[in-house]
């Protein structure tokens, strides 16, 4: 419906987010380049992946995750030989995608970059594109206009034909309404459960059980290395925090950009209330609305809450509000700022019908005083003055802490910068640790010649535009808990292991018997659920419900629930689901759409790797020893 028009007017584009991989911003010398250092972590026929691109990729999800899961973050994640043979295979992935388009002469016009940058929010002001505001964030993120829309435009390409190939997937009719039946048929089950509790007390350790465990996992026991640190941080923040900007300089600022630009110009709003009839209803209704309007101006509001078939401002007498140029659909613009204030239109026709339109109200363009927009400009020649600066002070920093390894202070009062200093810190880091929780900067400061001479660590770009050197001040190495301290813990997760252990033979033992017909145990309560609330069941108990085979009743089936004992089901029946309203089936049939599409693309992916013989140095992925 055509509520408040100006929410209409953007042509939505659906980027397909069943595609996963992280297309972001790949320059084309990366997929073509065979350039091999022998510990190449990929092959692609000729085509190889460097260590150093795995390294990136690696760091590049670390940041992802680290912000994503906050102080939950375990780096040791990383060093699992599943997680980082995923990132090659994302690398893969991406490489095989880029040659394809390459091959299928894919290709993305210079039109549609441009719309691309021009609907990126952090490019508008006032609501609009902005040239200099575009310029100014890609040159605060060290990138030219050029090498930006290059990127872009490779990120656009491999959408289009991941897009493609989703986009192609059609599902029957017979399959999408036997998987609906599956999703709400109603199974009936009871469940019995094996406590791990109850088996605590048939549990006897040997007498060096514990010992035993610890001797052979002494790491698990081990306190990790701390650390106290001394840091500076130079950023353009705090370069830009010792900056001044005079009065005179904004308003000259101000009065240049007024004369050049019009940057401060504030549009010329109207406000207009308008009547809508669908274009199902016909030109003729519009019409007949329109001679009624005109026999009664003062009734338009009134006509608008009988008529009006948009129902965002039907209710307020068709009022819009105040809108400037550029918020509504064209054909209803041009009209509202053709009008005199007061004046009714003829029949307007846009895309969503007819329109009966009353302009209301004019605020006129006018020029935002210097006052009004002082800390703006502040802020932004403040900014770019840091950036400058910034650039300017990078490599004078990293030199001063290199040529003077033995402390920060005179780094600290050269760049007029705080020298801080940490609490005790691990090498794992956590955000707790702040600057020093960066992966990059915790390798450098617990290496051996930092560790050894306290001397200062390089200067670590931790982020765009920010570099931190650190120096440690006090250290503590890694040790081993005594066993007399850890004792009583071991013992008791080897008593609970031992019970879970318990549990599952004679949960095993008693499903072998229920299997034969000896059906002796006391169930408890009947639980009637289908696989859409599926959720509201645990994980464990939801797997082993809806693999139960369903040809015969009862049919029973057991699961190991870890740390909790063994738990068996038996199902009793299988019901066939209520059916489901229109809207709700729609909603399923695209969410099965959305997996086949999905599964299209994971066996498009398989083929192009067995086409271009794609291998895999697992070797080159092992983490090394520290």
């Amino acid at each position: 419906m055509f509520d408040a028009v100006r929410n209409n007017k953007r042509i939505v584009q659906v980027f397909l987010a069943l595609i996963t991989l992280p297309f972001a911003f790949f320059g084309v010398e990366s997929y073509m380049r065979s350039d091999s250092s022998g510990q190449d972590v990929a092959s692609i026929g000729n085509l190889k992946i460097t260590q150093q691109e795995f390294q990136q990729a690696l760091r590049d999800q670390q940041e992802r995750l680290r912000a994503q899961m906050g102080a939950q973050f375990d780096p040791k994640l990383l060093e699992s030989a599943q997680f980082r043979e995923s990132i090659v295979n994302d690398l893969v992935s991406q490489r095989l995608l880029m040659l394809e388009t390459v091959k299928n002469r894919i290709a993305v016009g210079d039109d549609a970059v441009r719309r691309a940058i021009i609907g990126i929010d952090a490019f508008k002001a006032d609501g609009k594109f902005s040239n200099e505001r575009y310029e100014g964030i890609l040159a605060a993120q060290g990138m030219s206009p050029a090498s930006f829309e290059a990127r872009l435009r490779n990120d656009l390409t491999l959408q289009q034909l991941a897009g493609g190939i989703a986009q192609s997937n059609l599902v029957s009719k017979t399959v999408s309404e036997r998987l609906l039946a599956l999703q709400t048929e109603k199974r009936e089950f009871v469940e019995y459960r094996l406590a791990l509790d109850h088996y605590l007390g048939k549990v006897t350790l040997a007498a060096n059980a514990a010992q035993t465990f610890y001797d052979e996992n002494a790491r698990q026991f081990e306190l990790p290395q701390q650390a106290r640190a001394e840091y500076v941080v130079l950023s353009m923040e705090s370069i830009g925090a010792q900056l001044t900007v005079s009065d005179a300089e904004a308003k000259a600022w101000y009065d240049e950009q007024k004369k050049s630009k019009g940057r401060f110009q504030q549009q010329e709003e109207r406000r207009a209330s308008h009547i809508l009839i669908e274009k199902s209803k016909g030109k003729a209704k519009a019409e007949e609305v329109l001679a009624e309007v005109r026999k009664n101006p003062a009734s338009f509001a009134e006509l608008a809450k009988k008529n009006s078939d948009d129902p965002g401002s039907a209710a307020k007498g068709g009022d819009l509000g105040f809108f400037a140029s550029g918020a509504m659909v064209k054909p209803f613009e041009d009209a509202v700022f053709a009008q005199k204030e007061g004046e009714i239109s003829g029949i307007v026709e846009s895309d969503f019908g007819f329109h009966i339109i009353k302009l209301t109200g004019i605020h006129a363009g006018k020029e935002k005083p210097f006052a009004d927009v002082k800390g703006e400009i502040v802020d932004e020649l403040k900014k770019t003055a840091a950036s400058r600066k910034f650039a300017e002070a990078a490599e004078a920093f990293s030199n001063i802490v290199y040529e003077q390894p033995d402390s920060l202070k005179p780094t600290a009062e050269k760049f007029k910068l705080q020298l801080q200093q940490s609490d005790w810190i691990g090498r794992q880091g956590s955000p707790a640790a702040g600057v020093l929780g960066n992966e990059k900067v915790l390798t450098a400061l617990f290496s051996d010649d930092s560790i050894k001479n306290k001397r200062n660590t390089e200067a670590v770009e931790i982020a765009q535009n920010t570099l931190v050197a650190a120096r440690i001040i006090d250290y503590r190495p890694a040790t081993l808990q005594p066993f007399a301290g850890v004792k009583a813990g071991v013992e008791a997760m080897l008593k609970r292991k031992a019970a879970q252990d318990l549990a599952r033979k004679e949960g095993e033992a008693l499903l072998e018997s229920l299997k034969k017909g000896e059906d002796k145990l006391s169930w408890g309560a009947a639980k009637r659920v289908s696989r859409m609330e599926g959720r509201s069941l645990p994980p464990v108990v939801a797997q082993a419900v809806f693999r139960m085979d369903g040809s015969k009743f009862p049919s029973y089936a057991g699961a190991e629930v870890p740390g909790s004992g063994y738990a068996l089901f038996r199902l009793n029946k299988i019901d066939a689901g209520e059916k489901l309203d229109e809207a709700r089936q729609q909603g399923m049939q695209r969410q099965l759409t959305q997996l086949l599409a999905q599964e299209d693309f994971r066996a498009y992916l398989q083929a192009l790797r067995i086409r271009h013989k794609v291998e895999i140095n697992k070797a080159a992925l092992e983490v090394k020893e520290r």
